[in-house]
Order: structure tokens, then sequence, then C-alpha cells
């Protein structure tokens, strides 16, 4: 069976209160989603505003991205299959 879908993600950075904001929204046409992320540059280190930007969205993103496992976790167990065995997940590598 084909399925096609088209979900809209909309990404918005802006600077508040010294910070660097990032609000990602997730829009699939039944629910939608908000991530959320900031960054701060240290008063010590060079001002460069594009890894604030990377910073902030990257961390929005992840936020969006754990939401979005949360989700179908829920959804997984909502139709009777056993939840996931409670395993760590590796941080790097290749999974064995």
């Amino acid at each position: 069976m084909s399925h096609t879908v088209e979900w809209k993600v909309y990404l918005y950075l802006f600077e508040d209160e010294g910070k660097t904001k990032a609000r990602v929204e997730l829009d699939t046409g039944k629910s939608a989603l908000t991530g959320r992320g900031h960054a701060r540059c240290n008063p010590d280190d060079e001002d460069v505003p594009v890894i604030g930007d990377e910073l902030a969205a990257g961390r929005a993103l992840h936020d969006l991205g754990d939401q979005l496992m949360r989700a179908a976790e829920h959804d997984i167990e909502r139709v009777g299959a056993p939840p996931a065995s409670p395993r760590p997940r590796p941080g790097y590598g290749w999974i064995a």
C-alpha cells in the first residue's frame, strides 16, 4: 500500500532578552506540535549570530523530535502493542 502525506514545518528564530530563541511548528493537517529551543552567547566568546541560530534551531528541532517519538509511542500502545523495552540507546556509532 502506497502512503504519501505532506507535513508542514515552520521554523522561527528571534532575539529576546539577550537570547536567540527558536520555535518550530509542525502541522500535519490533523494535529500540531511545537518545539522550542534557545541559545545564549557566553560573554567571553566572540559573538557569531549564526552559531546562536544553529544551536537554538537544533534544540527546537530536538524538542520536536522528542515530542513526535512520545506521540508515536503513545499511539503504538493505544492500538494494543506491548510497550517498547527500556533498553538504553547508543549515543554514537552503529546499533549492534
